[in-house]
């Protein structure tokens, strides 16, 4: 009876089985291959590569919107009407296409170390291209949409800026191994040429990008200004309903130096605190008024308009995603809360000692008050008990008729205009938005005795970099959360920075050194075979020089090793131990003489 053995014994390679099945649903043996990757998914490998870099820009874009996520919201709620977190489906989605790709690009990768066919799966295929087909349509829109928004990027830049370079400079560094693994591979001299010459540029501007990275917290402590005032925007609008009593009262237990509001003046003359041209979404008017809903909030009396809720909306649309923090207590006064009037605000702060900024809107042309609406809001702050030079004026209009009239209100503008200017129409206090507040104006205003109001800041990183400019208030939605900043989040000197600047430059050089030499010191010499690999690849549709290079070296590896006919052999892989025996390889005059 003729005793068969195997021709060779294979180690399971369940890593590299999961690898190549779950990248290309290569999930058997027979089905791998070393050749070199097809052209064809060459460029789905570049599809790949540049769905993850754009998503990585999108992802980072929505991070630091967070500070104007309500902003967004209320953008979208002017459109269509009906409040709703429009962050959460975009956040949702953004999150699973970058952890789709990421890990894809990893699988890619692994693939490239160890030699296999780039060969992405079909379904794979459709998922990666939808990814960068929504992921470009979204910024288009968002550009369309909220293309101011786009500044916070080059802002938070200076903030994040130092961070991002030390971490691409460890990504790039530790792609050296994949790259030093294909130059010294690739037997192409071309190849080799243009692939070392794309890496080490790519290296020597991370190298030199800490040049032309500016910071505000790039200095040193003892130029540090002294905290920014906190002012609460709209109350606390996180913690209570915006424009309310309740809401001004949990501003001041967050200790805020400040109330601001948005006034609007009702049809009888009364200015009361409305951010909104209508009043649908912060009251109930769809309820008691209907057919008005739509309606200018400037027309409707002050009887009208105190007989609405204006926090049942809170409880209902949780804009801030707060409501399940707040108490029973809290909500039972939430539920109760009413519009708030100019006249309410100033006794409030003129009780707690605060000051008061507001933005007065001027009515319709056609409505009664068009002509009087700067008088209506004089004649309340004169009528009310606060001091007034804690009362900041904002609106533009009438500015010389006010100042005659009440010469000690803080004249501020929002309007960035030249210190001179500024001097000569009285303004003391300017109010911007923080994408207009670079570091070397708020200097130049600092020092002509011009303060800066910056908002909104809501997020602790935004507070840092604002204090590290010298602005001295911030106007934020969040005084809770900036009230747990007791310091900038980082700060440092320009020789600290050097330092590790660098530091990390010397270390990815040594290791990007060391990683070419030890790659070339491993693949140095003839290069192993596997009578696997050789297999595998001689299935390929089309001659492969590669598959004649292993017969050959392989088999005049075996010679040189000594193998005789009736010693045992062993030929070492890269993948483990592969024995043959000369009982495995016979001729048949040899079988059947054993039988």
């Amino acid at each position: 009876m003729v005793k068969h053995q195997p021709l060779q014994v294979y180690e399971r390679q369940l890593c590299l089985s999961c690898l190549t099945g779950i990248y290309g649903c290569r999930w058997k043996r027979y089905q791998r291959s070393h050749d070199d990757s097809s052209k064809w998914e060459c460029s789905w490998f570049f599809l790949l590569c540049c769905s993850f870099l754009l998503l990585l820009v999108w992802s980072y874009f929505w991070l630091e919107a967070r500070n104007d996520y309500n902003e967004f919201n209320w953008l979208l709620y002017n459109r269509s009407a009906v409040w709703k977190d429009g962050t959460v489906p975009i956040l949702a989605t953004t999150l699973t296409g970058f952890t789709y790709t990421a890990f894809l690009m990893i699988l890619a990768l692994c693939h490239i170390v160890l030699g296999q066919q780039l060969n992405l799966y079909w379904i794979h295929k459709i998922v990666v291209l939808a990814i960068l087909l929504t992921t470009i349509t979204g910024v288009v829109s968002i550009d369309d949409f909220w293309q101011d928004e786009w500044d916070i990027v080059i802002i938070s830049l200076q903030f994040t800026g130092p961070f991002l370079h030390i971490g691409a400079l460890a990504v790039v560094t530790a792609l050296g191994w994949v790259i030093a693994g294909q130059v010294v591979r690739v037997e192409r001299s071309r190849l080799q040429v243009v692939m070392l010459v794309i890496y080490v540029s790519l290296l020597l501007v991370l190298y030199l990008v800490p040049l032309f990275i500016s910071s505000p917290c790039i200095t040193d402590r003892s130029k540090l200004g002294p905290r920014p005032a906190v002012i609460g925007r709209r109350g606390a609008p996180m913690l209570a309903p915006e424009h309310t009593i309740m809401s001004f009262s949990k501003a001041l237990q967050q200790k805020v130096t400040a109330l601001e509001a948005d006034v609007t003046i009702s049809l009888d003359g009364v200015p009361f605190l409305m951010r909104d041209r209508t009043l649908r979404r912060t009251t109930n008017v769809d309820k008691l008024f209907p057919a008005r809903q739509d309606h200018d909030a400037s027309f409707f009396n002050w009887t009208e308009i105190r007989s609405l809720n204006a926090g049942l909306w809170f409880l209902r649309d949780d804009p801030y995603w707060t409501v399940q923090y707040m108490s029973e207590k809290d909500r039972n006064r939430t539920a109760n809360q009413t519009v708030c009037s100019l006249a309410e605000l100033l006794r409030l702060a003129a009780r707690t000692n605060r000051s008061v900024i507001f933005s007065l809107r001027r009515p319709p042309a056609q409505h009664p008050r068009h002509q009087l609406w700067v008088s209506d809001a004089l004649k309340v702050i004169q009528r009310s008990s606060i001091l007034p030079e804690q009362v900041m004026w904002t609106p533009d209009w009438y500015r010389k008729k006010v100042r005659a009239a009440v010469p000690l209100l803080q004249q501020t503008s929002d309007e960035k205009l030249p210190v001179a200017e500024l001097k000569e129409r009285g303004i003391s206090t300017l109010t911007l938005h923080y994408s207009q507040a670079r570091a070397q104006d708020i200097r130049q205003f600092s020092g002509s005795n011009v303060s800066v109001n910056v908002y909104p800041v809501n997020e602790p990183w935004l507070y840092s970099l604002m204090w590290c400019s010298g602005v001295q208030s911030v106007s934020s939605d969040a005084p809770h959360i900036l009230k747990k900043v007791p310091n900038p989040v980082w700060i440092m000197s320009a020789d600290e920075y050097g330092l590790i600047w660098i530091t990390s430059d010397l270390i990815s050089v040594a290791i990007v050194m060391g990683i070419f030499i030890f790659q070339k010191w491993k693949m140095s010499g003839m290069r192993s075979y596997n009578p696997e690999q050789v297999m595998l690849s001689a299935v390929v549709r089309r001659p492969s020089r590669d598959v004649n290079l292993m017969k050959e070296k392989l088999i005049f590896s075996e010679i040189n090793n000594g193998v005789g006919s009736t010693d045992e052999f062993s030929v070492f892989t890269g993948n483990g131990l592969d024995t043959y025996s000369c009982d495995d390889i016979m001729t048949p005059a040899r079988q059947a003489t054993k039988l």
